[in-house]
């Protein structure tokens, strides 16, 4: 493997969790804690993205977000990691498909909260990541009834597992997803940035 990839072996159960991380803080850190317990995962990598092709401002710079990461996540089953910056990919499904290729036998499950499954079919080809991995969604505070009814969730709803089949969720057939109602931090890099917590230009 090229230096700078994480390291996985075939058979292992990772989940990916993508973002612009800017800044990570304890809500991310608790979600891939309860990811890892709830999902039945080995691992979590953490994808810190060049940019959210969503948002119109662009991020603080990698090397801040990638060392406000580690501090706020230091778990060692956990890799905090600049995999699409050293891949030359934007877009998560663009991502997910180098992953497969360069991890054969890796079980990915991609990863995210309850608010982006509301706005998760105005992804790029957001129905082939649906086809190519599981997905594992985590409700945060406000949006568990606006996730649940998210069309994305209405479209492949015939695809959700129930929360007692979730902790296998690495190995079910795609597509398949899962929706668990976790007691999560309302935390926000929003929020944090707004109250002027985080300059996204300092150095």
């Amino acid at each position: 493997m090229k230096r700078g990839f994480p390291i996985a072996r075939p058979g292992q159960r990772i989940g990916i969790l993508g973002g612009s991380f800017d800044p990570a803080h304890e809500g991310h850190a608790h979600i891939t804690r309860a990811a890892l317990k709830l999902f039945g995962l080995d691992r979590v990598w953490w994808l810190v993205s060049p940019g959210n092709p969503l948002k119109a401002e662009g991020p603080a710079p990698m090397r801040r977000r990638l060392a406000q990461a580690r501090r706020v996540m230091p778990d060692p089953r956990v890799d905090i990691t600049d995999l699409e910056c050293r891949l030359g990919t934007r877009y998560t499904a663009q991502t997910l498909r180098r992953l497969r290729a360069l991890y054969p036998g890796v079980r990915f499950v991609w990863l995210m909260g309850g608010d982006n499954l509301v706005q998760f079919d105005r992804w790029d080809r957001w129905r082939e990541i649906m086809e190519m991995v599981p997905v594992g969604v985590m409700a945060r505070p406000g949006a568990r009834m606006r996730g649940r009814r998210a069309r994305a969730a209405r479209i492949f709803r015939r695809a959700q597992l129930r929360r007692a089949k979730a902790r296998n969720l690495a190995l079910a057939n795609t597509p398949a997803w899962a929706f668990l109602d976790v007691p999560l931090s309302d935390l926000s890099s929003s929020e944090i940035r707004a109250r002027g917590e985080w300059k996204r230009h300092s150095p």
